[in-house]
């Protein structure tokens, strides 16, 4: 597996794949890999031939208070996962190297960035719109690997690939859980035993709104209220959004009729955490 620190040396490897007619798999992190980026990347091997992860805690999405400077940052344990899982080489930049000269020149998504994580995040999505259109650039890949869980996040990366003409495809892989159902993600080694146990109310309230739908009730305050009722039995559970819209275009609804996504955020001591599922009706 090759480790490559500059965007020359990832270009050099990827006109190499290219030359023996191999096709490009991408899955762009931010390093700290658990099951959900093992299974972007078994999907990645899966489709194409040669596969790219990056590593890169990107400073452009993070907003002031945030939590950047200690998000976890384990190198050497993501470089040994992506060794034992068939990658063929890791780009693993430093800031100074994706942004060499400052950064005037920002990738904006409109409408779709404004609901959700967008209302409490301002210019979270700027930057990962931003640092995701550099790194297709430098990586040039044909398919990209997003997951599920980061719902806004993929339909957003998926509207920007499809307005710019970017010539790849955006593949969203569902999300991994833990065996309680709580969707997995690098903060959830902020939570303490107890926040731990808490945390799996999130996908429960998810599960009760499903099994409603499922038996006919599609209206979106009804479902709504019954999942506030749900986390409303564990105090520690801050909720910062619960919203059910539409799942293309993310727009409110009062009533689900065809595809809509359930999606939450909600504080639990120091973690910020987020889920989703689709529904359909």
């Amino acid at each position: 597996m090759q480790v490559a620190e500059t965007i020359s040396s990832v270009r050099k490897a990827v006109k190499a794949a290219h030359r023996r007619s191999k096709t490009i798999g991408f899955v762009p992190t931010m390093g700290a890999l658990h099951v959900g980026h093992l299974s972007l990347i078994e999907a990645a091997k899966k489709d194409c031939d040669y596969v790219i992860v990056s590593i890169f805690v990107n400073p452009t999405q993070f907003g002031p208070g945030e939590d950047f400077q200690k998000y976890p940052r384990p190198l050497e344990k993501d470089l040994d996962m992506c060794r034992k899982a068939g990658v063929d080489l890791v780009f693993a930049p430093a800031p100074a190297e994706m942004y060499k000269s400052g950064n005037i020149t920002w990738v904006t998504v409109e409408k779709l960035t404004d609901p959700l994580c967008g209302r409490s995040r301002p210019g979270h999505f700027r930057g990962v719109t931003t640092v995701c259109a550099k790194l297709f650039n430098i990586v040039g890949p044909d398919l990209a690997y997003f997951g599920q869980k980061d719902a806004q996040q993929a339909i957003v990366i998926r509207r920007m690939v499809e307005d710019l003409n970017m010539p790849l495809q955006i593949v969203i892989c569902p999300t991994a859980r833990e065996p309680d159902g709580l969707a997995v993600s690098s903060r959830n080694k902020y939570l303490n035993a107890d926040q731990r146990k808490d945390a799996a109310a999130l996908y429960r309230s998810l599960e009760k709104c499903r099994r409603m739908v499922e038996a006919g009730t599609t209206d979106t305050a009804a479902l709504a209220a019954e999942m506030r009722k749900t986390l409303g039995e564990f105090p520690a559970i801050e909720i910062e959004y619960l919203s059910i819209v539409d799942a293309e275009t993310l727009e409110d609804t009062d009533r689900i009729a065809g595809r809509a996504l359930v999606a939450l955020a909600a504080r639990l001591g120091p973690a910020r955490l987020i889920d989703n599922i689709i529904v359909e009706a």
